[in-house]
């Protein structure tokens, strides 16, 4: 099965308006850029980052929740019987591009329900399509890699969070090794080579670990940012935005663990 979701961002500036910009300093003497259009919002910075991270794990819900529900209630069974599974899934992925595109393209002029909405649609289509591994793979095995993804993304977050590390400089580097990453797994398509398609899932993990670090370290200046201009809204958006980035973060985590755990010998189902 495909990875769909090596799908980064980074070069998408939220405020795409023309306007003043004054600079905000936090706690550690860091300079942020902030919309100067007045008022304040009563947000702590905590509180958003909590609510990123609440929006993130109800994406994560929604993709596992309909998984399982497609898996054990026969609908891809019946699917993959009818002959139209496939074209389903290739239907499922084209909307998938087209949805976090347009969320990540357009989530300035979006309203915040839109916003929330096309996040949820996101996360519902792809779980349609994990809904395969869990028709593929022992329940136990997906709980197992799922486990493992939560301790590594979390610990990172943390890290991120509790250090207050600025990574904008490994921004380069990072979206090279994920450039180098699609590449090569691209041409491992054609090649099969066991060796190589175990090197990227570890390749794939580090890059997508050190995009948690910069994701969560972002949402320190989307607040900053966003948050002296008085427009909740923009905020509320701010917040969808990186809770997709983390959600992308996440996902692309817990399918390599589960590539890792099949090359090794994981549990399918006979």
């Amino acid at each position: 099965m495909n990875d769909n979701n090596d799908l980064r961002f980074d070069d998408y500036d939220m405020d795409t308006r023309s306007g003043q910009n004054t600079y905000y300093t936090d706690e550690n003497g860091n300079q942020f850029a902030s919309r100067a259009m007045g008022g304040s919002s009563a947000l702590t910075l905590n509180q958003f980052i909590t609510g990123t991270f609440l929006w993130m794990m109800a994406g994560l819900l929604v993709t596992f929740g309909i998984a399982m529900y497609a898996a054990y209630s026969g609908l891809v069974y019946r699917m993959a019987i009818g002959g139209s599974l496939q074209v389903v899934l290739i239907g499922a992925t084209i909307a998938e591009f087209v949805v976090v595109i347009a969320l990540s393209a357009m989530v300035q002029k979006l309203s915040v329900s839109t916003a929330r909405l096309l996040f949820f649609a996101y996360a519902a289509l792809t779980g349609f399509t994990f809904s395969l591994y869990f028709m593929i793979f022992e329940l136990s095995v997906l709980i197992l890699a799922f486990a493992i993804t939560a301790v590594m993304f979390g610990g990172m977050a943390a890290a991120a969070r509790i250090f207050h590390l600025q990574l904008d400089s490994i921004r380069p580097y990072i979206f090279t090794g994920l450039i180098m990453l699609i590449v090569l797994s691209v041409i491992n398509l054609f090649l099969k080579l066991a060796w190589m398609d175990m090197f990227l899932c570890y390749a794939g993990i580090a890059i997508f670990l050190a995009y948690t670090a910069y994701d969560v370290s972002r949402l320190k200046n989307y607040y900053y940012y966003y948050s002296q201009g008085g427009d909740s809204s923009l905020l509320a958006k701010a917040s969808i935005f990186g809770a997709l980035q983390l959600y992308l973060d996440f996902v692309n985590l817990f399918l390599r663990i589960v590539r890792i755990l099949a090359l090794r010998g994981g549990k399918s189902r006979k």
